[in-house]
């Protein structure tokens, strides 16, 4: 029984209204628009922007320009923002390094900052810290704030964006796993100078790859789909006055999105419900901490991950053996090509009893994945500037990712549950 059961990954494939991915996808062939432009890619920005708009409130009527990644998103915000070589940038330490590399892709210099409890992400608190004593030690303010939706969850918006207002920096949201998410009814993206949406393959919705930034304005939009189309200026020849890239989303990918379009709203619902679920079965589960988000009602998360932390004193079945063995291939779906390491072991690394949960789950056909280890403590940023209270890289040794995607099923959420009882040693 076991071995016919399907792999039940973090968020499994889509569910989508194929009929009309494909008639959107075959259009784009039918019409020989097999490039980064189109009437494909044209729709989706309305598509998206309508949504984004519709549940503002306000009166400003944002633009959504589509890219080939999320990434692509944030590296032309930082432009839009102004950052060059040499400037710092604050970012969410709890994160993808999606959010900081971009950085470095300028030759500018982030600085991190660490997370509160509730929801995980940045600290109000750490971050104006981080924003005064930047400027005592460098003369200079940091040239924008990037906060990060973890998971979904929004950040603390009204705080981050009364200090950033306050000192007269941009802030950059990364919503790349916060689609839908909402504060106070709005969606997330649409309070900062500029909102990264993502689109790759385990997101609330996929264009297999891709990303959008939401900007503020008509004007704002144009400057980065000049960026994102090399940079060309108005002559009949090829001239560049600024380097340009070539991140432009293609109108086959739009067409995918125009398809998922028609499920966002399930997707979102779907993923919410899967949360209530995890918290039923999972509330006399001793050592087993659903992370929820806050019990004020502005807060309103798409719960793209539901996440959990595990006790430190919670014996596993098979904990006596973990990270003896040096992992030899990528974990976590379609990772890539990763280096060969001589250790099983880092500085900073989940638990012993959560590497063995992971390890259990796996051979029940369920992949758990650990939480995002902080920025700060990647080899790669070792001589970052953080400004931290210790709280991310506590999480990070007792959190884990729990399946949530949309064909993740009641009977699936049950089975999970099971299993990670038949994990933990009475």
């Amino acid at each position: 029984m076991l071995e016919e059961r399907k792999m039940i990954y973090l968020c499994l494939a889509h569910m989508s209204e194929e009929a009309w991915e494909q008639k959107y996808v075959k259009e784009a062939f039918d019409t020989n628009w097999v490039v980064p432009m189109g009437p494909n890619v044209n729709t989706f920005e309305q598509n998206l922007a309508d949504f984004v708009n519709k549940r503002d409130g306000g009166d400003i009527e944002r633009k959504v320009v589509c890219l080939s990644a999320g990434t692509a998103a944030v590296h032309l915000a930082l432009i839009g923002c102004g950052v060059k070589a040499g400037d710092e940038v604050l970012v969410q330490s709890f994160t993808f390094c999606a959010s900081s590399h971009p950085v470095t892709y300028l030759g500018a210099k982030p600085v991190f900052v660490g997370s509160e409890k509730e929801t995980w992400n940045m600290d109000p608190k750490l971050l104006e810290m981080a924003i005064k004593d930047r400027k005592e030690k460098t003369g200079n303010y940091p040239k924008a704030i990037v906060p990060v939706a973890l998971y979904g969850m929004p950040y603390r918006i009204d705080e981050i964006c009364e200090i950033a207002d306050k000192y007269g920096i941009p802030v950059v949201e990364d919503a790349a796993e916060g689609m839908g998410s909402r504060y106070k009814g709005q969606v997330l993206g649409t309070f900062g100078k500029y909102g990264v949406l993502s689109f790759n393959g385990n997101k609330m919705i996929t264009t297999s790859g891709g990303g959008a930034l939401i900007c503020r304005n008509a004007d704002d939009a144009n400057e980065i789909m000049w960026y994102a189309t090399q940079a060309r200026d108005a002559y009949p020849y090829y001239q560049h006055s600024a380097v340009g890239y070539n991140y432009r989303m293609s109108n086959v990918c739009a067409g995918i999105g125009r398809g998922q379009m028609t499920v966002l709203e399930s997707h979102i619902a779907h993923h919410k419900h899967v949360q209530e679920l995890y918290m039923e079965l999972l509330k006399d589960v001793s050592g087993v901490n659903l992370h929820c988000q806050p019990e004020d009602d502005k807060y309103d998360s798409n719960f793209w991950l539901c996440t959990a932390t595990l006790d430190s004193d919670v014996k596993v079945v098979g904990q006596e053996n973990a990270y003896k063995k040096i992992v030899k291939s990528a974990v976590g779906g379609a990772a890539g090509v990763i280096h060969a390491v001589d250790s099983a072991v880092t500085d900073c690394q989940p638990n012993s009893n959560v590497e063995a949960l992971r390890v259990f789950m796996l051979s029940k056909k369920v992949e758990i994945r650990p939480v995002w280890k902080p920025m700060h403590k990647q080899p790669v940023y070792k001589d970052a500037p953080v400004y931290t209270n210790g709280i991310e890289e506590d999480i990070f040794k007792v959190g884990f990712c729990l399946p949530a995607g949309p064909c993740v099923s009641d009977d699936d959420v049950k089975y999970i549950v099971d299993c990670i009882k038949e994990a933990i040693e009475s």
